[in-house]
């Protein structure tokens, strides 16, 4: 699916099968309407609240066709003015470039609205990657879902650390 199609199915919070989903929609005022459901938006992307805080989980191959999928839910996710969000890469098997890109994207839009964003990443390879690229120094991978959860817990009400 394309960036425009993408798109276009985000804004009318339609399926690829033109049904209408419960999953990750913008709506006017830069709110967000999220399922409790983790139902898949793309064959990459799972979402669903947990603590009060989004998680994006990805999946599988995170490639140059899988960010331009994941783009428009992400930019919806980290949209709004301090939202918490978890990016979840535990059910990633592949992590290039485009995935970064995905990362820092995420970082900048979430601070950029004092938000605070949590990494949660346990594969060797992907951790490798964040390590060479610089990135698990801004934005350091913790192991579990549990902790990236109790962390945003923890600083919850009081001012957010950079990230």
């Amino acid at each position: 699916m394309s960036i425009e199609h993408a798109e276009i199915h985000l804004i009318e919070g339609k399926s690829r099968a033109g049904e209408g989903f419960c999953g990750l929609q913008p709506r006017g005022g830069g709110d967000v309407v999220v399922s409790h459901e983790s139902e898949p938006l793309t064959p990459h992307l799972r979402v669903h609240r947990e603590r009060g805080n989004l998680v994006l989980a990805f999946h599988g191959e995170i490639d140059i066709i899988a960010a331009l999928e994941i783009t428009p839910f992400l930019d919806a996710a980290t949209g709004r003015p301090g939202a918490r969000v978890v990016l979840d890469l535990r059910h990633v098997e592949f992590f290039d470039c485009s995935g970064v890109r995905l990362l820092y994207r995420a970082r900048r839009r979430v601070l950029a609205r004092d938000g605070r964003l949590q990494l949660v990443c346990a594969h060797p390879l992907t951790l490798r990657i964040l390590d060479v690229t610089g990135l698990a120094e801004v934005l350091p991978p913790l192991s579990t879902l549990d902790e990236a959860l109790e962390r945003s817990e923890a600083v919850s009400g009081s001012a957010c650390e950079s990230v």
